[in-house]
Parts: C-alpha cells; sequence; structure tokens
C-alpha cells in the first residue's frame, strides 16, 4: 500500500530537501523501513539498536501518536499519511 511519510526539516537532508515521500507498505515500520530503503541513514536516527522507535522520535498516523496505537506494528491503508515528528525539549 502506498502512504505518505511526512520528513521534518531536520531530516530533508536525507531526501534531498523533499518534505514528502510515497511509499510501500501495511504498518508503520514497514513504511519507515521502505523510507531508509529509498533514502538510506533514516534507520539509525529513527530506530534504536533493538529496532524501536528512539525516545525521542514521535510517529503519527493520521494525527495519532503510533506509541498509543500498535506502536510499529500499527497497520496502515493506502492514502495515509505517516508523520515523523522530532521531540522538542526546553523552556
Amino acid at each position: 500500500m502506498s502512504v505518505t511519510v511526512r520528513i521534518p526539516a531536520q531530516l530533508r537532508t536525507l531526501t534531498g530537501g523533499v518534505g514528502e515521500i510515497a511509499v510501500e507498505g501495511v504498518t508503520v515500520g514497514e513504511a519507515l523501513k521502505a523510507l531508509d530503503a529509498a533514502h538510506p541513514g533514516f534507520a539509525e536516527r529513527l530506530f534504536d539498536e533493538e529496532g524501536r522507535l528512539r525516545r525521542f522520535v514521535n510517529v503519527f498516523l493520521a494525527d495519532e501518536d503510533v506509541r498509543f496505537l500498535e506502536g510499529l506494528d500499527t497497520p496502515v491503508e493506502a492514502g495515509q499519511t505517516v508523520s515523523v515528528v522530532p521531540a522538542v525539549a526546553g523552556g
């Protein structure tokens, strides 16, 4: 299934400046792995050594944080948007 992954400005150097990439996948995890296959460098920025999302990376599917859904196993439907959002700290 083709889904769109929105790329934050901080990671657009990996995509040549492109902010949205269409990838294939039936889960959020598959879509993110397809993103890394098409634009190497995403995996080490998104996943830890065990293959889980890094703590400072938030991923949303249709405005829902995937951590509160099924994580990387969250199913995606054709046409949905996955957004990668780095955590912001400070005050």
